[in-house]
């Protein structure tokens, strides 16, 4: 029976920066049917009316072709969205991938990566994975953007709104960071359709300067993977480089691209969310609890009389999920994705309940 690596055990035929790296924690997803699901910020409609012609009309003949290794008409409908030349557009199984790509094209071995403290979890285990250090930007403890003096590294990942805060941080702000940077600065905007303001114009202006989405959450379309990036074409030719050959299936980018060609259901949709977020937040505020302005589809809250953990397994008796991430600066708040207002109706009668305001 053949042995590990130089012969030792079989356990070091995995890479040994692997043992110490803590993988990123996706959301529950429960399998009863009665859960209501507000911890992975999806959203509770479904996608347009012309990505489920788009489904009947793909055709099974196309299964066996491989896809267009470059997303060329996804490219061209989200350049003309956008108001760049197609080279200026990547296309990615999610914006993950995106995420993932920026690791390994702009960053040296003996570079670091930023981002905000807190903010998206998989920024550091993307930084592990790659084997560069991590220079994480402590937000205060209103969760406001403080960058330190001198500040440097190669890779910077500023999630605008950000997540799981849902706090938006000024353009002018971004813009001054940005040209004041030395690296490379991704703005991931996976939630920016339920924000009143884009960076778009930045990543437009700057050699250094991308922007990601994605469709998951806006476009209703968490389960197909698709999202992308915007900007200098240099940067995304980088990108295009070092992806997979085909890293967009073929029905992926049909479906994308129907769903692109029907921004007025997307943007009707985003607007419904928003006016739901604002009610609750409201209903939450008149229950006592503290919670952020969002410009995201969901609410960051820290909840009156009971800890954050006691409300979420609260709530989950109540047939409820939300998101509860533990750690010195997150384990006194709760992430509540906004669902349909029946959806939140119900959670806000289970708050008044598990935190002692109803029998």
């Amino acid at each position: 029976m053949p042995s590990g690596r130089y012969g030792a055990s079989m356990g070091t035929y995995i890479r040994k920066s692997l043992e110490s790296v803590a993988a990123y924690a996706p959301g529950e997803q429960p399998r009863e049917a009665t859960v209501v699901k507000l911890n992975t910020n999806e959203n509770p409609y479904p996608p347009s009316p012309r990505v489920l012609e788009a489904i009947r009309a793909f055709g099974v003949e196309a299964l066996r072709r491989y896809p267009d290794p470059t997303c060329t008409a996804l490219r061209q409908r989200l350049a003309s969205m956008h108001g760049v030349a197609a080279d200026q557009v990547f296309v990615g199984n999610g914006s993950d991938e995106v995420l993932t790509l920026c690791t390994r094209a702009f960053v040296e071995r003996d570079e670091a990566i930023g981002y905000f403290d807190v903010s998206y979890s998989l920024y550091p285990v993307l930084a592990e994975l790659q084997e560069v250090a991590r220079r994480p930007v402590d937000l205060g403890p209103d969760f406001a953007w403080r960058m330190p003096a001198d500040y440097q590294a190669a890779l910077f990942f500023l999630a605008n709104p950000n997540a799981p805060t849902g706090i938006r941080f000024d353009g002018a702000q971004v813009e001054r960071f940005c040209r004041g940077f030395s690296g490379v600065v991704l703005i991931d905007e996976a939630y920016v359709d339920f924000a009143e303001a884009d960076c778009v114009a930045i990543a437009r202006a700057l050699p250094n300067v991308l922007v990601a989405r994605t469709l998951s959450k806006s476009y209703s379309l968490a389960g197909l993977r698709l999202g992308y990036a915007v900007g200098p074409a240099p940067l995304i030719e980088a990108l295009q480089k070092i992806k997979d050959s085909y890293n967009v299936n073929a029905f992926t980018q049909a479906v994308g691209l129907a769903a692109l060609g029907d921004l007025e259901y997307m943007r009707t949709n985003a607007a419904r969310i928003k006016a739901t977020r604002e009610r609750a937040r409201a209903a939450l505020l008149g229950q006592g609890h503290q919670v952020y302005p969002s410009e995201t589809n969901f609410l960051w809250l820290r909840p009156a009389r009971l800890s954050a953990q006691e409300v979420f397994a609260g709530v989950r008796r109540h047939g409820i999920v939300i998101r509860y991430f533990p750690g010195a600066k997150t384990g006194d708040f709760l992430r509540v994705t906004v669902g349909t207002d029946a959806d939140m109706d119900r959670f806000l009668a289970a708050m008044d309940v598990v935190t002692g305001r109803a029998s």
